[in-house]
């Protein structure tokens, strides 16, 4: 198989052995005799179990940032709408998303290594999610001054992920409230035009 293949493959079998038994379960020669490598394989390829940790929430960050992608295109009139589909999409997909629901729970064998990707350590995923949305963002007529427009981005993307992590309400009114304040934001930016 050639090289990138085996990368790909370990971090499916990753992310399937955290769904199933935890993230404590894995080892790294678990996941080469589940792959059908090597163990040194399994460094060459990812690294350390911390890199595989990496690996694992930023492939699955692909998955949520292609619903992102989506909501913005098929919102190219108005940017609330699309901030409101976006995080809607997100939020919905959070909830059914089993390997998620393994990396909050503790009942799934959750610890310090996983939980902090989400939470304290999430400047890749930030990173990630501020580069598309900032793309599109620079699509839409928002009236907002360039030293604004990072600013806004990051607080739609802040709100949505503490809301990821820690749900307080449907997945709709969540978006709801956080597209109302970009709107206020925006209705503010131009009235100040």
């Amino acid at each position: 198989m050639p090289q990138g293949g085996w990368r790909a493959r370990l971090i499916a079998q990753a992310a399937e052995l955290t769904r199933s038994g935890g993230w404590q379960a894995i080892t790294m020669a678990k996941l080469a005799d589940r792959v059908g490598v090597s163990r040194q394989t399994v460094y060459n390829e990812i690294g350390s179990k911390r890199q595989l940790a990496e690996a694992m929430i930023m492939h699955e960050l692909e998955v949520f940032l292609q619903a992102v992608d989506a909501a913005f295109e098929e919102h190219p009139e108005s940017l609330v709408d699309a901030i409101r589909e976006a995080a809607t999409r997100v939020l919905e997909m959070a909830r059914t998303n089993p390997l998620l629901h393994a990396v909050l729970s503790a009942s799934h064998g959750a610890e310090s290594a996983l939980l902090p990707l989400l939470t304290t350590q999430v400047e890749p995923l930030i990173e990630a999610a501020h580069g598309l949305v900032r793309r599109h963002l620079d699509t839409y007529d928002h009236g907002l001054d360039e030293d604004r427009i990072d600013p806004l981005v990051d607080m739609v993307i802040r709100l949505v992920l503490s809301h990821v992590t820690a749900p307080s309400t449907s997945p709709r009114e969540t978006a709801d409230n956080i597209a109302w304040i970009a709107a206020r934001v925006l209705a503010s930016a131009r009235a100040h035009a």
